[in-house]
């Protein structure tokens, strides 16, 4: 069902709290600038830039990040979903809800309509997400995956060596319906760095876990159950526009010199 103007702008308004707060985070992160007019030097491999964006995620993908989503997984005591089997008993259950297309979330057309599903708090951080975002840009944010099976994840990693792997410490929570890719080639500067600050804080304060994916072009992005208690505590945000983390921290250090 499509969402009404003054629907999403208002709960846009209540959740846009948390980039306020970005305003005052500190410079302890250790994030850094990146010169726009830097080159890598003696490279010329063509995915060192891409559109005339130097590749300098704010969320790397790393081995400790898979092992701490496994560890949000295992603190939930949620199942990695083997087969079509289980996961039609956990959406029968109420366990994993739909994600549906609205007027400010579109979905990958190929995404397998079966697999549109996840944890009832990764769906409402992704309408609070794509509310937000369109909000400020007039345009739809694009989910390009959510729930997978093992089964399916395999069957991925048989074709993508670097998806991560269906078993074992470092298994894609995808297989637990708490993590969704949304698109993040096509968008410009400004928008890629407007979703890397609204996650930077929620990631802060362990609400979220993001990876930057290269070879995909997306934001993965796992959401805790906490998210919920969260959201319910926001409150409306200030007129001004935050400031993107690194270049914080960049003012941060030019005061002090």
């Amino acid at each position: 069902m499509t969402l009404g103007t003054g629907h999403f702008v208002a709960r846009s308004s209540k959740l846009l709290t948390l980039l306020a707060l970005l305003v005052c985070a500190p410079a302890l992160f250790g994030l850094h600038s990146v010169d726009p007019h830097h080159r890598v030097a003696h490279s010329r491999h063509p995915l060192h830039r891409i559109r005339g964006i130097l590749w300098n995620p704010l969320f790397r993908p790393s081995h400790d990040s898979l092992l701490r989503q496994n560890e949000e997984i295992d603190r939930l005591q949620l199942p990695r979903i083997v087969d079509d089997a289980q996961l039609a008993e956990l959406k029968a259950a109420g366990e994993l809800v739909p994600l549906e297309a609205s007027e400010t979330l579109r979905i990958e057309p190929s995404l397998d309509p079966s697999r549109r599903y996840c944890r009832v708090w990764a769906r409402d951080f992704v309408q609070d997400l794509s509310e937000v975002y369109y909000n400020r840009f007039h345009e739809q944010i694009q989910l390009n995956s959510a729930v997978r099976t093992v089964k399916v994840q395999k069957k991925l990693r048989r074709r993508n060596r670097n998806a991560a792997p269906a078993e074992g410490e470092t298994a894609s929570s995808h297989l637990a319906g708490i993590t969704v890719d949304l698109q993040r080639r096509g968008m410009n500067r400004e928008q890629i760095r407007f979703v890397e600050s609204y996650l930077f804080y929620l990631r802060a304060i362990g609400l979220v876990e993001p990876e930057e994916e290269r070879r995909h072009w997306c934001f993965h992005i796992m959401v805790s159950d906490r998210y919920e208690d969260w959201r319910q505590t926001q409150t409306l945000l200030p007129s001004h526009q935050p400031t993107h983390p690194a270049e914080e921290t960049a003012d941060a250090a030019g005061a002090s010199n």
